[in-house]
């Protein structure tokens, strides 16, 4: 019986219990954690590194008020770039190809920065919906249009990332079938196709990586 391409994104259980919870929280226990003595080893030297110029990059054009944003901002793009990288192992589960998880992190990081910007600048908060110099008759038309698109956002955060690690998934699977399908028949053409499955595999890896760090910087 042929099953669907699309089972692979059927979230796993066993005795009926949801493996999804096992995936989510298994990043975490890959990270090393710093010791308190002077020097550390490679890997958490290379580890603290990297988040701190991730940091650096993502709220250097922000004001000071804003850095206190950057412990959340980064444990988050560790938490989406973790997942999205083990979803690449065989026989694994890829929690981000699930539009639930990614619109539960999206909807309440949005809502924040949108409550946080009404409470303390009201006035440039409300100002983004109607552009300066705008003629009168287009103003009632301007203010839906920026109120629609204001509450897409989140949507598009989530669907964005869902839809990337999706299509990549799919497009592997598809590849790696025909490969299998025309090697006893066409063996040349089956290794020119598994070259083509070695360079979309490394470009899914890319995105992986590129998907976690938009997610995270259009928050």
């Amino acid at each position: 019986m042929m099953t669907s391409f699309f089972d692979q994104f059927a979230s796993p259980s066993f005795l009926g219990i949801p493996l999804i919870a096992i995936a989510i929280a298994l990043p975490w226990v890959l990270f090393p954690t710093p010791s308190s003595r002077w020097m550390n080893n490679r890997l958490t030297t290379l580890q603290a590194w990297f988040i701190n110029r991730f940091t650096n990059q993502l709220l250097m054009p922000l004001n000071t008020g804003g850095h206190k944003w950057a412990l959340m901002f980064t444990s988050l793009m560790l938490f989406l770039i973790t997942i999205n990288m083990l979803g690449l192992l065989p026989y694994t589960f890829t929690p981000t190809t699930q539009l639930s998880l990614n619109m539960g992190l999206a909807v309440p990081l949005w809502l924040a920065t949108v409550i946080i910007g009404m409470r303390n600048q009201p006035t440039v908060a409300l100002g983004h919906l109607l552009p300066e110099g705008t003629p009168i008759p287009l103003i009632p038309v301007l203010i839906i249009i920026e109120t629609i698109s204001l509450f897409i956002r989140p949507l598009a955060l989530g669907v964005r990332l869902t839809a990337n690690l999706t299509a990549g998934h799919l497009l592997i699977q598809l590849i790696a079938t025909a490969v299998f399908v025309l090697l006893p028949l066409m063996p040349t053409v089956a290794f020119l196709t598994a070259a083509v499955l070695f360079l979309l595999t490394l470009l899914e890896v890319a995105v992986a990586m590129i998907q976690a760090y938009v997610f995270v910087l259009l928050l």
